[in-house]
C-alpha cells in the first residue's frame, strides 16, 4: 500500500472517535500568509484606500457614513495580544494580506495584556509608562493598515493587571480588575491616565495623533465588563483571597465593603428617613447599621423595593463611569473617533440594565460565540482541559448566535459585532461565517469583528491551528472570511422589510434580571425567538412597556420576510440554512440530506455537512458575472489531532500542517445567462491555481461541476466567457 494512502487512513482513525461520520479523509491544506501578491482571490477592490482618506466615519440614522454620505460597513477582525506588534517587515505583509481577504477595520485587543507582547514597559513596577519599541511597532501597522484601506479600533481597557506601583489596592488579587472602574475612583484616574498616553500619541508615520486620526473608527472603553452582570453573577461578594485569579473573579472584601459604604451614602440620599427606616427593616439592620447589599441567592425572596434600588444603584454607577469618560475623550482630549462602551456579552441572562448605559454612546455592540468552550483542570494530569458539545448551530436556530445578537440592536444607533466565532475545533465551524454574514446584512446591522486573527507575533505564526479561536491558519475561515467579506459589505443580502420594535419601562429592565435563564436569550415574555428570523428587531426605548409582539410560529422553513434567507430545521436534525440573492447565493449545513436547489445553484455532494457559498466578484448577477468565487468548506483540524470519544475535546491538539475535509460530489450553476466558455479553477492556500481548469457539462444553461477533492482545497475561482 503506498505510504500517503496509509497515512490518510491513520489520519481518519485518529480523527473519529464517534459523533461524526468516521470515513471521511482529511487532507494537508495550509492557508500562506506571506506568498499571495498574485492570489487570484483579491477582495480589496471593496476597500477605499487609504482609510479615512476624506475624513471621520460618523455616526447618524442608526448607521455608520462616511463623510460623502454614503453607508459604511464593517468586516473586521481582532488582533490580539502579541499580534498587535508586527516587526517592520511584517506588518506590511499582513495588511496587504488582510486587504485581500476584503477586511476593513482591525480591532486592537489586549494591547495592554500582560501574558503577552504589550504596550506597558515590562522593566517597571507599575504600567503608568508606556513602551517606545512596542508603541513603534503599533504605529508602523496602524500606518500600513491605513495605506490599505483598514481602519482601526482601538480598545482602551481589556487586560490591564496593575502591579505594586500603580497604588491599587489588592492588585495581586484582581485579575483583569474587571467592575472595580465603575466604582473605585483611583483606578478611574489610571483608565484616564491610559487613554491620554495612547490617543494624545502622535504616529511618526502617519503624522497624526491618534486623537485626530480619521483611520481610527472607534475607541472602546472596557471589555465584557458590567458591574450588574458582577452582582447577578455573585462577583461583589468580597470572598477572593486567592492571587492571579484569572478573568471572572469575586472582589476582595476592601472593594466589596467599599462599595457597601458607596451603596449606603446612595441610599442616604436617595431615600427620606422613613424610607431609609423601611429600607432596614426588610434588611433586617439596626439604625446605625449599613444596609446590606443583596446576593443572587436572596433576589427571588427580596421585597421589590430592595431589589430595585440596589440595582438602580449599579446601574446610576455603569451610566456614570460611561458617561464621565466619554465626556473625558471627546471634551477634553478632543478625540473625533467614535465611542463604544461595552458589549453585551452575557445572554444566559438580561443585557438590558448595561444597554440602557451603553446606548447612550455612539455605538451599540454585542459578543456571541457558538458553544464558547468550557474550561476545567484534569484531576490527574493537573493540565487544562476543555469542553464543548460540537453540535451544529443550523439545528438549533432559535439559540443560534444571530437570534442572541439581535436582541442589542438599539433604534438609533450604529449596531457592532466586535465578537463571535465558532471556536475550533467544533467540526460545524464551517457554517458560522456565512450565516452570520448573511443574517447580518439582513438585520442591517453596521459591522463584525471576527475574533480572532492571531495571538501570536507573525514570526510564530505556523500552519496549525493554536488555539480555540486563531482564525489566521483555519482554511475553512479564511476561505469564507473572503467570499463573505463581498457578500457582506457589498450588501447583497437585502435589509428586512419590517422592523419589529421593542421597550422596555425602567421597572421591566431591572426586573428582567430576576427572570430564569430559560426566558435566554430576550428576557421579553412574549417574544418568539423566531421573530429575528423573519423580521429584524429594534429597541425602541428604555422609558415605556412594550408588547405585545407578534405570535410567530416555528415550523420549516423559517423563512425571511424578504424570502432571500430560508432556516430549515426539520425534526430530522438534518438542518440547512440557504442565501438566494442575485449576487450571493449559499447552502450551509446538511446540504447532502436536503438536495437544495437555488436560482443559480444546486450541489449533489457527498459530504455529511458542509459549506457552499457562491458570489460575484465583478458585481454583475451571477447568472451574467464574468469571474465567481467559490468557496466550498467542511471540516478543519491539526495533523495527528486526537478526539476523545465523545468528541467533545482533544487529549491532543495535533501539529502542522492543517487538514481539510474536501468537499467532493457535483456542483451545477444553472440558469447561466448564455455563454462561450466556463471553466472552475481550484486553488491552493495562497489562491493560486493548483490544477488545471475543469470545464463543465452545459445542459440547457445548466454547467455541471465534478468537486473530485483533488487537489483538495476549499476554493475556486469560475472564469466565464460570453
Amino acid at each position: 500500500m503506498p505510504a500517503k494512502h496509509l497515512a490518510v487512513i491513520i489520519l481518519s482513525l485518529l480523527l473519529s472517535g464517534g459523533g461524526f461520520a468516521q470515513d471521511i479523509q482529511m487532507k494537508p491544506f495550509a492557508i500562506d500568509w506571506r506568498d499571495n501578491d498574485d492570489s487570484l482571490v483579491d477582495c480589496s477592490f471593496l476597500l477605499d484606500a487609504p482609510a479615512g482618506r476624506d475624513g471621520f466615519v460618523r455616526a447618524e440614522d442608526g448607521h455608520f457614513l462616511k463623510p460623502n454620505g454614503k453607508r459604511f460597513r464593517i468586516w473586521g477582525i481582532n488582533i490580539t495580544g502579541a499580534a498587535c506588534f508586527p516587526s517592520e517587515q511584517d506588518a506590511p505583509v499582513v495588511a496587504a494580506h488582510l486587504a485581500r481577504l476584503g477586511v476593513n477595520c482591525v480591532r486592537f485587543h489586549f494591547l495592554d495584556s500582560n501574558w503577552s507582547a504589550s504596550l506597558f514597559a515590562r522593566d517597571r513596577n507599575d504600567t503608568r509608562e508606556l513602551d517606545a519599541q512596542q508603541f513603534d511597532r503599533l504605529d508602523y501597522f496602524v500606518a500600513e493598515l491605513k495605506k490599505h484601506g483598514i481602519y482601526t479600533n482601538l480598545n482602551l481597557n481589556v487586560g490591564r493587571t496593575y502591579r505594586k506601583g500603580d497604588g491599587v489596592m489588592d492588585y495581586q488579587y484582581l485579575g483583569f480588575a474587571k467592575v472595580i472602574n465603575y466604582f473605585d475612583e483611583h483606578v478611574q484616574m489610571l483608565h484616564k491616565e491610559y487613554a491620554r498616553q495612547l490617543l494624545l500619541h502622535t504616529n511618526p508615520y502617519t503624522k497624526s495623533e491618534y486623537r485626530s486620526e480619521s483611520a481610527v473608527l472607534i475607541v472602546e472603553l472596557v471589555n465584557e465588563n458590567s458591574l450588574i452582570e458582577a452582582w447577578f453573577s455573585d462577583r461583589l461578594l468580597g470572598k477572593n483571597t486567592q492571587r492571579n485569579p484569572g478573568t471572572w473573579t469575586d472582589v476582595t472584601a476592601w472593594y466589596a465593603d467599599r462599595l457597601t459604604e458607596k451603596y449606603n451614602a446612595w441610599l442616604q440620599k436617595r431615600l427620606d428617613s422613613a424610607e431609609l427606616r423601611e429600607l432596614r427593616q426588610m434588611a433586617g439592620v439596626g439604625e446605625d447599621e449599613l444596609v446590606p447589599r443583596l446576593t443572587k441567592e436572596q433576589f427571588d425572596a427580596a421585597p421589590d423595593k430592595r431589589f430595585h434600588l440596589e440595582a438602580t444603584f449599579y446601574m446610576e454607577l455603569e451610566r456614570a463611569y460611561f458617561e464621565g469618560m466619554y465626556e473625558f475623550l471627546t471634551e477634553t482630549l478632543g478625540v473625533k473617533s467614535l465611542v463604544v462602551g461595552t458589549s453585551d456579552h452575557n445572554h444566559w441572562k438580561t443585557g438590558y440594565p448595561l444597554l440602557t448605559s451603553t446606548s447612550r454612546l455612539d455605538v451599540v455592540d454585542g459578543h456571541v460565540y457558538w458553544q464558547h468552550p468550557s474550561y476545567g483542570t484534569d484531576p490527574t494530569t493537573k493540565r487544562r482541559t476543555f469542553s464543548i458539545p460540537n453540535t451544529p448551530m443550523v439545528n438549533n436556530p432559535l439559540n443560534s448566535t444571530v437570534v442572541q445578537l439581535s436582541r442589542s440592536a438599539v433604534a438609533g444607533k450604529p449596531y457592532t459585532v466586535s465578537e463571535t466565532n465558532h471556536p475550533f475545533p467544533n467540526e460545524y465551524a464551517c457554517e458560522g461565517i456565512g450565516i452570520l454574514a448573511a443574517y447580518a446584512a439582513f438585520h442591517d446591522w453596521d459591522g463584525i469583528f471576527f475574533y480572532t486573527f492571531e495571538h501570536k507575533n507573525p514570526q510564530e505564526w505556523q500552519t496549525r491551528i493554536p488555539g480555540h479561536f486563531d482564525i489566521r491558519p483555519d482554511p475553512v475561515k479564511i476561505t469564507n472570511l473572503a467570499a463573505c467579506a463581498v457578500l457582506f459589505l457589498r450588501g447583497d443580502v437585502q435589509p428586512a422589510l419590517e422592523t419589529i420594535a421593542r421597550s422596555y419601562s425602567a421597572e421591566q429592565v431591572r426586573e428582567g434580571i430576576r427572570l430564569p435563564s430559560s426566558e435566554r436569550p430576550y428576557f421579553t415574555p412574549g417574544f418568539a425567538a423566531s421573530l429575528p428570523l423573519r423580521h429584524t428587531t429594534r429597541i425602541a426605548g428604555f422609558d415605556r412597556a412594550g408588547g405585545p409582539y407578534e405570535q410567530a410560529g416555528q415550523g420549516s422553513p423559517i423563512v425571511s420576510d424578504t424570502g432571500q434567507l430560508g432556516w430549515y430545521n426539520a425534526a430530522d436534525k438534518k438542518g440547512l440554512v440557504t442565501v438566494e440573492t442575485d449576487k450571493s447565493q449559499a447552502l450551509i449545513g446538511f446540504v447532502k440530506a436536503r438536495h437544495p436547489a437555488l436560482k443559480n445553484l444546486s450541489a449533489a455532494v457527498e459530504n455529511e455537512f458542509c459549506s457552499i457559498i457562491l458570489t460575484s466578484l465583478d458585481g454583475e448577477p451571477i447568472s451574467s458575472s464574468s469571474r465567481l468565487l467559490l468557496a466550498a468548506t467542511a471540516r478543519s483540524a491539526n495533523s495527528k489531532m486526537i478526539w476523545n470519544r465523545k468528541r467533545t475535546t482533544l487529549p491532543d491538539w495535533g501539529t502542522a500542517p492543517t487538514l481539510i475535509e474536501p468537499v467532493t460530489g457535483k456542483l451545477t450553476l444553472r440558469n447561466m445567462v448564455p455563454l462561450q466558455r466556463i471553466e472552475m479553477i481550484p486553488l491552493d492556500g495562497a489562491g493560486k491555481p493548483s490544477a488545471r481548469a475543469r470545464t463543465g457539462g452545459n445542459v440547457e444553461g445548466n454547467f455541471t461541476f465534478e468537486l473530485a477533492g483533488e487537489p483538495a482545497t476549499t476554493w475556486y475561482l469560475i472564469r466565464i466567457r460570453r
